[in-house]
């Protein structure tokens, strides 16, 4: 195996077992639990902005950060995304690297996780690339059950019509959501944001696990935090992990009460 490209090491344990991570180690890390999980992931500015000077997450990116997020996407068998994320950030189609292929299909995986798309009002193009250059059919999330609407995106995605929470009109009931991906057979779920969207899981408390990259840098200015909602909702986490790699630190907690 060839060596890291960033040197990822655990500051947590005893300190002589403080050695750098291989990617299965990290993989073992980072593994999912028998039945699976809701996982978030995020990175942030040490003083909590969620994006950088450009107005994206992604520029707060580091060597390290980049590594471990594709390691998570090597694990999970779909990734969901806001649609305003998805924009914002320019996905594509949802493609992991060749090392990545190559590890999922020695165990039997499908070669990529499937894309899933969460939006509230259905403001997607379905000729989009995210759509047109997706290796595996991507699964759109939405409450919308218009069926003059929805026949566009079911040429192009599996449709999922998630009813809206019974308690936040205009918002999709996460838990419903992840009751009916299980069926599907998406039971390790990677949740990349937005912050909207983020927001929206902590109020409903439907998530398991938060993964979060401290970046190693302040920001300053107006920008919002990795989570934005108008509801406060407070669940207390346990820390799970701490890796550290070129003053980049990266956080694994646990809901300490999560979901099954």
């Amino acid at each position: 195996m060839n060596a890291p490209s960033s040197a990822i090491r655990s500051l947590l344990g005893p300190a002589g077992a403080r050695e750098q991570l291989d990617d299965e180690q990290l993989l073992a890390h980072y593994a999912y639990p028998a039945n699976g999980a809701f996982r978030l992931n995020f990175v942030a500015s040490v003083d909590g902005a969620a994006m950088g000077g450009d107005g994206r997450s992604g520029s707060l990116g580091t060597a390290a950060d980049h590594r471990v997020f594709e390691l998570l996407r090597r694990l999970a068998d779909l990734v969901l995304v806001g649609a305003g994320t998805l924009r914002d950030e320019g996905y594509v189609g949802l493609r992991v690297s060749e090392p990545s292929v190559a590890w999922r299909e020695e165990r039997g995986r499908p070669p990529h996780p499937t894309l899933g798309i969460v939006s509230n009002r259905l403001a997607l193009d379905p000729k989009h690339e995210m759509f047109a250059d997706a290796p595996v059919p991507p699964i759109v999330v939405t409450p919308v059950s218009d069926t003059e609407r929805l026949a566009p995106f079911r040429e192009v995605a599996t449709v999922l019509t998630v009813p809206e929470h019974p308690e936040r009109p205009g918002t999709l009931d996460v838990t419903e959501l992840r009751a009916m991906l299980r069926e599907l057979g998406h039971t390790e779920v990677l949740c990349e944001g937005g912050p909207s969207l983020f927001g929206e899981v902590n109020a409903q408390g439907a998530f398991d696990e938060l993964c979060l990259t401290i970046s190693p840098a302040s920001v300053g200015g107006q920008g919002g935090r990795i989570t934005h909602s108008e509801t406060l909702a407070q669940h207390p986490l346990a820390l799970a992990g701490v890796l550290e790699c070129d003053d980049t630190l990266l956080l694994h907690y646990l809901r300490s009460a999560g979901l099954s």
